[in-house]
């Protein structure tokens, strides 16, 4: 994806930060492998009107039943996010929808033939050069807007997520392996800072995993679409597939699933969101612990 591309339809400056909503210009379409499920499947993200949220629709069931992208249609948590509305559920949306809020796109309509959103490079980059071509359009309403007044945090041993009171939208992850080639990395960023766009600082991003724990995992019927070409591996002191694109790439992919599990919340509240060593289960819980305050400051004394 070029520069030019990027400037051509104006991704840059379509932030989080903006007042008015947004949605695509265009439809935009994907396809690839799912990590869990191993599964082909395609994915085509159509503009929506707004006030309408991120919301995903089974168009391979009967009567193409719709999952909104909430908090409240969390299913399950482990190793991926996945959302339930009755019978029909998708797994492994937090990459999607972090590049859906990482662009500033508020109401999109992704409708699927499967179970898992595909993992394509194991980022968002992809994602992010698909709706490149197409663009956006600014939407005549306003985007809702909320300033988080106290701090929210969850805990589960040394491993948290806490959104604390800031003057702007900000990110800070940290992590802390005991393999080597991770070791201890930390990564922040804040979306109206010009210099750190999302589509050059967290969207290349890829997932990653340890070599030793593959075996177990995919006898636990997991990762079965995982690859080389999709995941970073790591091997101990060494990673199997470099170069990595960045020094501190497993660090920014957990930032980009913290945002894309942080979308549940609909719109982002001004905060400064940090985590340390958590996971999808931890992101999701503090979503709704923040939602369930924000709904509590709304309401007459």
């Amino acid at each position: 994806m070029s520069q030019h591309t990027i400037e051509s339809t104006g991704l840059e400056r379509s932030t989080l930060t903006k007042i008015c909503q947004q949605t695509l210009a265009a439809p935009v379409e994907q396809s690839g492998i799912g990590l869990h499920s191993g599964q082909l499947v395609r994915v085509c993200i159509q503009p929506a009107e707004a006030n309408t949220g991120r919301r995903f629709v089974r168009i391979d069931q009967p009567g193409a039943p719709t999952i909104p992208a909430r908090c409240q249609a969390v299913e399950q948590t482990v190793l991926s996010t996945e959302l339930r509305c009755g019978n029909a559920s998708v797994r492994t949306v937090e990459h999607l929808l972090a590049t859906l809020v990482g662009l500033g796109i508020d109401n999109a309509c992704i409708e699927i033939d499967g179970p898992e959103v595909p993992l394509l490079d194991g980022s968002a980059r992809d994602w992010v050069a698909a709706i490149a071509v197409v663009g956006l359009v600014q939407q005549p309403t306003q985007r809702s807007t909320a300033q988080l007044r106290s701090p929210v945090w969850v805990q589960d041993g040394d491993a948290f997520v806490a959104a604390l009171p800031a003057p702007a939208l900000r990110f800070t992850y940290g992590i802390d392996f005991e393999v080597s080639a991770i070791g201890s990395q930390w990564f922040s960023w804040t979306p109206a800072s010009q210099g750190d766009p999302f589509i050059t600082e967290i969207a290349p991003a890829r997932t990653f995993g340890l070599a030793h724990q593959i075996e177990y995992l995919r006898s636990q019927n997991l990762i079965r679409g995982g690859s080389l070409e999709n995941a970073l591996v790591c091997d101990g002191d060494r990673w199997l597939n470099p170069p990595l694109r960045f020094d501190n790439e497993p660090v920014r992919h957990k930032l980009l699933d913290l945002l894309g599990d942080l979308s549940l919340m609909g719109t982002l509240p001004q905060a400064h969101f940090l985590a340390y060593k958590a996971s999808h289960r931890l992101h999701v819980q503090l979503s709704k612990n923040v939602q369930e305050v924000l709904e509590l400051n709304q309401k007459p004394l």
